[in-house]
């Protein structure tokens, strides 16, 4: 054996310093079958800077003209995943996405349907102190998926006469006034657009932003004080070769798995490649349902918390 041909085989053969390190998810479809060639279901199950750590993430093609990227709301009442996959007849994947509110069951983020708002974004926060006479306008983070099934995430500012949110690309706009209902010259910002999704979602703060972690929990007023706080975890990413990314975090069940910061949240879905990515409500919230099976345990005693919208993949039935 020449020297050259030892080189090379050493080259081939012998992986690179650093690349021998495992993946912490496992694949776990065979436990949620049947399932499209498009759409996979991970599972992790280790531990997160030293704490007992569970996780779930599904995978799918957004291109897949199989799949059917949608969205329920529960108009003025909440169900439980579970019963939103019997009231929308089994959708392949059912998740937890808006926050809302205990007293009226509102949504108080935003939800599009089939190109049209059917859920608005809170328009202001009363401020609190010094501030207790003035009103701020915050811009939250939604993902929402176009007709030609390109994902985006924006921070976004609804207005109730309109049928599409205004998107802001490139930041978050903070801005405040003396009127508790704005419109969007009340924000002081010309750079928005109408965004023109098909299915979208909010919540909210946005984590990954071109790329780059980028949590903007201070700009859209949204766990201030607490962004350093473990909890059950819900989110929604995408990838530059056209993947949606569903995640959940298991948390609050002390010992068998603590949650996550914002940061920690944000990291791992870096590391699963998403090119933009946003938080949605989570703690006893987040419940992920794959074919009607449960991934993650709900932290709520009472095991699924009624929420008042979902998001949804259908499979298209085939004539």
């Amino acid at each position: 054996m020449t020297r050259k041909t030892l080189i090379y085989l050493l080259t081939v053969c012998l992986p690179a310093s650093g690349t021998m390190a495992q993946s912490p998810w496992k694949n776990v479809d065979s436990l949620y079958r049947p399932l499209p060639s498009s759409v996979h279901v991970y599972r992790r199950k280790d531990s997160l800077d030293g704490r007992p750590f569970i996780a779930y993430y599904v995978s799918a093609e957004l291109k897949d003209k199989h799949l059917l990227f949608s969205d329920q709301i529960g108009q003025g009442k909440r169900f439980t995943p579970s019963q939103y996959y019997q009231l929308e007849q089994f959708p392949l994947l059912v998740v937890n996405c808006t926050f809302f509110s205990f007293e009226t069951n509102e949504n108080i983020s935003m939800v599009m349907k089939d190109g049209r708002l059917v859920a608005y974004s809170a328009p202001s926060l009363k401020g609190k102190g010094e501030d207790s006479l003035v009103y701020y306008y915050p811009t939250r983070g939604a993902i929402g998926i176009d007709r030609k099934r390109r994902a985006d995430v924006a921070w976004v500012f609804t207005d109730s006469t309109r049928i599409r949110p205004y998107a802001f690309e490139e930041m978050p706009v903070v801005a405040k006034g003396e009127t508790s209902a704005p419109s969007i010259y009340d924000l002081n910002d010309i750079e928005w657009k109408w965004w023109k999704m098909r299915t979208a979602v909010g919540g909210g703060p946005v984590l990954i932003h071109d790329g780059r972690i980028w949590i903007t929990y201070k700009e859209e007023q949204l766990f201030n004080g607490g962004e350093q706080d473990k909890h059950p975890r819900t989110a929604m990413g995408y990838t530059k070769d056209g993947r949606l990314i569903v995640l959940v975090i298991q948390g609050r069940t002390p010992g068998v798995a603590e949650g996550a910061t914002l940061e920690q949240e944000a990291k791992i879905l870096l590391d699963l490649k998403c090119y933009e990515a946003v938080n949605l409500d989570g703690g006893g919230s987040s419940c992920l349902l794959v074919n009607g099976k449960p991934t993650i345990k709900p932290s709520d005693k009472e095991g699924e918390r009624p929420v008042p919208a979902v998001f949804l993949i259908r499979q298209r039935v085939k004539k």
